[in-house]
């Protein structure tokens, strides 16, 4: 099956990083080989959790694509500390188990982007993550725009005061 490439249109996601944390090496070797063959992203790999965070606080990721069952602690909880430090990071759950609850719980607890099961397909992939990187890149074009209008409403009301404080 032939795959599908990455969109490159938005200059931002070109050389995106991407954290992939799974315990099967298998898996880690076909999703690395897969990004690194069909998008222009770094990929940083780790089989385990308590270590990808460390890896992460370190390297900051633009995306983290887990497994959900793994030693040390489920993929829940690894993007709900990913999810604390880097609140725009794009989130991708993978899992072996067709599980509506534990899909729910990672929605909602962890804010993730996408859940997957395994075997995913790899178009479907590809495409989850430039969808995923896109929002990543809207979220933060967002909340710099947001830092901006705050900064020019706290000019204007230095400006306001200044002058109320004159006319007295």
């Amino acid at each position: 099956m032939a795959c599908a490439r990455v969109s490159r249109t938005a200059v931002a996601q070109e050389g995106a990083r991407i954290l992939l944390v799974d315990d099967e090496e298998v898996v880690v070797k076909t999703v690395t080989a897969l990004l690194e063959l069909e998008t222009p992203h770094s990929v940083l790999v780790e089989t385990s959790p308590a270590r990808a965070l460390t890896l992460a606080k370190t390297n900051p990721p633009d995306m983290v694509i887990s497994d959900f069952l793994m030693p040390e602690m489920d993929g829940v909880r690894l993007l709900l500390e990913i999810r604390r430090l880097y609140p725009e990071s794009a989130l991708i759950l993978l899992t072996g188990y067709a599980d509506k609850e534990n899909a729910i719980r990672a929605i909602n607890e962890a804010g993730i982007f996408h859940y997957m099961e395994k075997p995913w397909d790899n178009d479907d992939l590809l495409t989850v993550v430039r969808t995923g990187l896109d929002k990543r890149l809207q979220l933060h074009r967002l909340h710099e725009r947001a830092r901006e209008l705050e900064a020019r409403v706290q000019h204007l009301e230095a400006q306001l005061r200044s002058l109320t404080g004159r006319e007295r």
